[in-house]
C-alpha cells in the first residue's frame, strides 16, 4: 500500500498530491462513495479569480464516480458545497451510478454475445439496401 501511494495516481492520491493538499487545501466534504473534496485556501494567479477545487478518489480514479451535486460544485456551478447547501432531489431522479462499462454490471442488450448472441427473428418490415 505504501508504494501504491508513492508511485500511482490511479489508486487514490500520490504522496506529492497529499503533501500539496496539506499545504494549500482545506477539506470540504465527502460523498457517499468515499471521494473526498477539497478547495484551495487562497486564489492564485491563473485561477480566473476563483478558488481551485479538486477531488481525491477512493480507489481507482474514475471521474464518473462523482455525483451530480459534487460535479456542479467542482465546476463552480454551485457556490456552496453539498455539505452546506444540499441539491434538491426530485422524485423522478435515480441514485447515481458510476460508468459500469467493462464491468459485469454493464448493460447488455438482447443479441449481445455475452447474453448468448441470439437475436429475435426479423419481422419482415426491413428491406436491406442494395447498390444499383
Amino acid at each position: 500500500m505504501f508504494f501504491k501511494r508513492i508511485f500511482t495516481w490511479w489508486n487514490g492520491a500520490t504522496f506529492g498530491t497529499l503533501l500539496t493538499i496539506a499545504q494549500r487545501g482545506r477539506f470540504v466534504g465527502q460523498d457517499d462513495f468515499g471521494q473526498r473534496y477539497y478547495e484551495a485556501k487562497t486564489i492564485r494567479d491563473g485561477d480566473a479569480g476563483r478558488r481551485r477545487r479538486w477531488v481525491i478518489y477512493r480507489g481507482y480514479a474514475e471521474p464518473s464516480k462523482v455525483p451530480a451535486e459534487w460535479h456542479g460544485w467542482l465546476h463552480h456551478t454551485f457556490a456552496e458545497p453539498p455539505t452546506v447547501e444540499p441539491l434538491k432531489v426530485r422524485a423522478y431522479e435515480t441514485e447515481h451510478l458510476p460508468n459500469l462499462t467493462g464491468t459485469r454490471f454493464a448493460w447488455r442488450p438482447r443479441g449481445s454475445l455475452v447474453r448468448g448472441g441470439h437475436r429475435p427473428a426479423a419481422t419482415g418490415d426491413y428491406e436491406a439496401w442494395k447498390p444499383e
